[in-house]
């Protein structure tokens, strides 16, 4: 059931997917899906806990553990790649669940704002090891790269899925790269005493 209400809410929204969408594309039936879900809001909030789970260990589809420059240039194009086997007719499935939060929506705001905290946290690691290693400007903030690695992404999607086409996506890709290796540096080089 979780993955079919996965599957569902990204390709058609949460507004138009009903319990009874799920149960069909699930083969399940009512008894099943009210013995695990009190309601439909329980059914999101586990699809989103199960995303937050597989982010946190590494079991997503995407690789949010970066360790290099070149990890981070896959972590964009992964996004792409995903977006482009949906033939651009899909944008981020966090993105389409945040788009329908309507002011009632607090446990799914709550659990999209969890997700979007720990994506930006593997990222903020990485660019806080750069930093560290001498790699990244000292005044480079990490949690303001990540936020801002998280934001290019999903306008870069949204726009594909509108325009049905990647080249909008890989603008972004690209500029978000060039913007942050504006802040890369070389460490600078030991200095050994005689």
């Amino acid at each position: 059931m979780l993955e079919a209400a996965a599957d569902l809410f990204h390709k058609q929204g949460l507004r138009a997917t009903s319990p009874d969408h799920v149960m069909e594309a699930s083969g399940t039936g009512k008894g099943q899906f009210y013995h695990y879900f009190a309601s439909k809001e329980g059914l999101v909030h586990e699809v989103l806990q199960g995303h937050i789970q597989a982010i946190r260990i590494g079991a997503a589809q995407v690789n949010y553990d970066v360790r290099s420059w070149a990890g981070l240039e896959r972590w964009f194009a992964t996004h792409a790649q995903l977006q482009e086997a949906f033939a651009w007719t899909r944008g981020c499935p966090f993105g389409t669940i945040g788009n329908e939060l309507a002011v009632g929506d607090e446990l799914v705001r709550q659990d999209l704002s969890l997700l979007f905290e720990v994506v930006r946290g593997k990222l903020a690691l990485f660019f806080a090891a750069e930093k560290a290693a001498g790699r990244l400007s000292g005044n480079a903030d990490e949690i303001k790269l990540a936020d801002f690695c998280i934001a290019a992404v999903q306008g870069g999607m949204l726009m594909a899925k509108i325009k049905r086409d990647g080249a909008a996506l890989a603008t972004t890709i690209d500029a978000a790269m060039s913007y942050l290796k504006t802040f890369r540096r070389r460490p600078e080089k030991a200095r050994t005493s005689r």
